[in-house]
């Protein structure tokens, strides 16, 4: 597996890139891969069919000059900026069968993460559909979506660790569908950081999924990021 440890100055850029990953991949350009990333500002991203009325706080989006845009992968609506981790992973339905089915898909990549979480002394649940909370308190941490193609599955997720928690409740509501396991919590009593820096966050994941090989931005993924950020203007700039 091919490590991108790939973060653009834009959200639009960001967002893009994982999509091109799948693309190639399908195309049989390139393999499997395991992206991490991290935005430096502050932008929110809806997935592919949730709303901006019921999600956003968009008086203060709007003040503020936070970006909003939408990803092509479902899940839920989230914040992202610095001290949020972001992990993408093109894997292979060949290769890894467990990831054919849906629900099956999400266990198997999940408990691969909380081994790693297990590797720097965080414990941590899988609580279905697709989020991570920490065991003591039950907050989470992690939350995941995919986009799931002919041959390969994009499965993206997130992992707080030193992120103003503060900020998602000025910048979105809460959603209308929650987990159980939420109980009826603001954001600022659901959501926490793990207590770990990103570069063993990073050294934890790579060594998990087998990612060694570590490659940058190759000139046809630029070629595919140009082209998508000409293509997709009214789909993902909201």
């Amino acid at each position: 597996m091919i490590l991108k440890n790939v973060s653009f100055k834009t959200p639009e850029e960001n967002i893009l890139y994982d999509e091109v990953l799948l693309k190639l991949a399908e195309q049989g350009a390139q393999g499997e891969v395991l992206r991490l990333w991290e935005s430096p500002m502050l932008f929110v991203v809806l997935g592919r069919i949730s709303k901006v009325t019921e999600d956003v706080r968009e008086d203060n989006t709007k003040k503020d000059n936070v970006p909003v845009l939408r990803r092509f992968s479902g899940g839920g609506t989230v914040l992202q900026g610095p001290g949020c981790l972001n992990y993408s992973l093109i894997l292979s339905k060949q290769k890894n069968p467990q990831i054919v089915d849906l629900r099956r898909s999400y266990q198997f990549v999940l408990e691969k993460v909380i081994a790693a979480m297990a590797s720097l002394n965080i414990s941590a649940e899988f609580k279905p559909v697709s989020d991570l909370a920490l065991t003591d308190g039950y907050k989470k941490f992690s939350g995941n979506a995919q986009h799931r193609a002919k041959a390969h599955v994009l499965h993206h997720g997130t992992i707080l660790y030193d992120f103003d928690l503060d900020l998602v409740e000025k910048y979105l509501k809460i959603p209308k569908a929650v987990p159980e396991y939420r109980q009826g919590r603001a954001h600022k009593d659901f959501i926490a950081n793990i207590c770990c820096d990103s570069k063993k966050i990073k050294e934890s994941l790579c060594n998990v999924f087998g990612a060694q090989e570590e490659a940058g931005v190759t000139a046809q993924e630029r070629c595919c990021l140009d082209q998508f950020l000409e293509d997709k203007k009214e789909v993902v700039f909201l």
